[in-house]
């Protein structure tokens, strides 16, 4: 391995994946550290029940896949295989109705009958700019957002969703439950203007572009990364742990994919003490708890158009998901949780063996929960799919306590490394204009701690390394609008 290193990464989830790119594409000599034995973090891949069932770890589906500026720069829909169902999400009731988002607006707008003219109202100026929103989500809430174009019909839309009049527009029940488990995507209580940002954004981009499922899984999305950050002569090391700084080979640039709390931990007390105190004043939110299914068929659904869908949210209507969300903020568990499932292997038959399926699902519980979600979570899909329990052959469970055991950037379960408040993403984790950049030399944190937040974009890892590109090389340019040649570099374990 080189032994002069300009930048180090800890951590090799999409962030921290990305940012080892686009020091790469700079020309610098990158080298990733990674606890496990597979680079991932948030984009794995693996047979957690049976051999030959290809389980998502952690993420399935990726509204951002095709959306992200950086994923666009980085060529990601070039580099993996994507399938785009032409259901994006899809919110059944307990009547056996549907509301149904298809990636065909006008479809969407049919097949929601009387509140189909409000729908389109709300989402048609959203789609129009989904790459203008794209751009304007991508960086911190403290920067002016453009264009107005875009920005205006966002703003007004967060503002209505956010508030008690979030459902003022409709009539009927679908639209109201489908914004609902859009906005329940955050973890947060609901209405809340955070929630709405999330809702209103992910369901611009159902209609502008579906909801991708990556082929093979999301560990490619991971893969593809890591193999352009080796192309470029960039190193990625396995099976190596780091628990403090001082540990670190020397380089003019270290970028953490670790949520605040682990950033702190590592530095040893060396933050000024007024920097440790904002960052141990962020607020971890509530944990997931998930469960995987091997199945011997496809979930039978009583409504088939639910089959056609990359997310199906379980959660009943507007007041049942808003009910449920706001006893998990509490810290309790809700009597009937709000549940979200996909079926990859419908779309991608590589998943399973022949005949078999894939089954992801999880659901939001109070930070910490060890509880076993796996029989909540089969009898909700039970009740919207007789004689789903008898396909069941195989079963993996994850508590919350699990999550961050398994990953402890996910304190208490919280996958998000920090819960997206209106006021933690303005402090994510301090209240700085540069959030990435550290008081510590040429330290940066640059996983989901930092703007613009939760998701695999890619975006944070991706500003933490142009703010370390100008502050510590001079680099103003975004190394990512061109490739900066072929060099040779691998993978090792250590």
């Amino acid at each position: 391995m080189t032994d002069s290193l300009d930048a180090i990464v800890v951590g090799s989830g999409p962030n921290g994946l990305a940012a080892a790119v686009t020091m790469a594409r700079a020309g610098m000599r990158v080298r990733v550290y990674e606890r496990a034995a597979t680079v991932g973090g948030g984009t794995r891949t693996s047979e957690l029940t049976l051999p030959g069932f290809h389980h998502d770890v952690c993420s399935a589906v990726h509204p951002m896949a095709f959306a992200s500026p950086f994923f666009r720069a980085f060529g990601l829909a070039e580099r993996v295989g994507f399938v785009i169902p032409e259901v994006s999400y899809a919110h059944p009731l307990a009547d056996g109705t549907s509301g149904i988002a298809y990636r065909d607006l006008d479809r969407t707008v049919d097949a929601l009958g009387v509140d189909g003219r409000a729908w389109r109202g709300l989402m048609e100026p959203l789609v129009r700019h989904a790459a203008d929103i794209a751009g304007i989500s991508a960086g911190h809430l403290l920067h002016i957002p453009t264009p107005l174009s875009a920005a205006v019909p966002l703003g007004l839309a967060v503002l209505e969703h956010g508030t008690p009049a979030w459902s003022a527009r409709f009539r009927g029940r679908h639209a109201p439950a489908m914004i609902a488990g859009l906005a329940a995507h955050s973890i947060q209580p609901l209405p809340s203007l955070a929630a709405a940002a999330t809702g209103i954004v992910i369901g611009a981009y159902a209609h502008a572009h579906g909801w991708p499922i990556p082929v093979g899984g999301s560990q490619a999305i991971a893969d593809a990364l890591a193999a352009e950050l080796v192309r470029l002569g960039g190193e990625v090391v396995l099976e190596h742990p780091v628990s403090s700084l001082a540990e670190l080979p020397p380089a003019r640039a270290v970028l953490l994919d670790v949520s605040a709390r682990t950033m702190l931990d590592l530095a040893g007390g060396a933050f000024p003490p007024r920097y440790e105190r904002a960052v141990r004043a962020f607020r971890y939110g509530p944990g997931v708890a998930k469960v995987d299914f091997a199945l011997s068929g496809p979930v039978p659904w009583t409504d088939q158009e639910l089959a056609k869908a990359a997310t199906v949210h379980l959660g009943g209507t507007q007041a049942e998901v808003q009910a449920a969300e706001r006893a998990v903020a509490r810290g309790r568990h809700a009597d009937a949780p709000f549940i979200l499932a996909s079926q990859p292997s419908t779309f991608d038959p590589s998943r399973a063996p022949d005949g078999a399926h894939t089954l992801w699902t999880y659901t939001h519980v109070p930070s910490g929960s060890d509880v076993d979600q796996r029989e909540t979570i089969t009898r909700a899909i039970e009740r919207l799919a007789p004689g789903f329990r008898d396909l069941v052959v195989g079963c993996h469970s994850t508590t919350a306590v699990d999550a961050a055991r398994y990953n402890p950037n996910y304190v208490g379960g919280d996958i998000y490394a920090g819960a997206p408040s209106i006021r933690q993403l303005l402090k994510r984790p301090v209240l700085s204009a540069d959030p990435w950049r550290t008081p510590l030399r040429g330290v940066y944190l640059c996983s989901s701690s930092t703007p613009p937040g939760p998701g695999v974009h890619g975006l944070s890892g991706w500003n933490a390394a142009r703010s370390a590109l100008r502050h510590e090389f001079g680099v103003l340019d975004d190394p990512m609008g061109a490739d900066d040649g072929d060099r040779t570099g691998g993978i090792a374990a250590g």
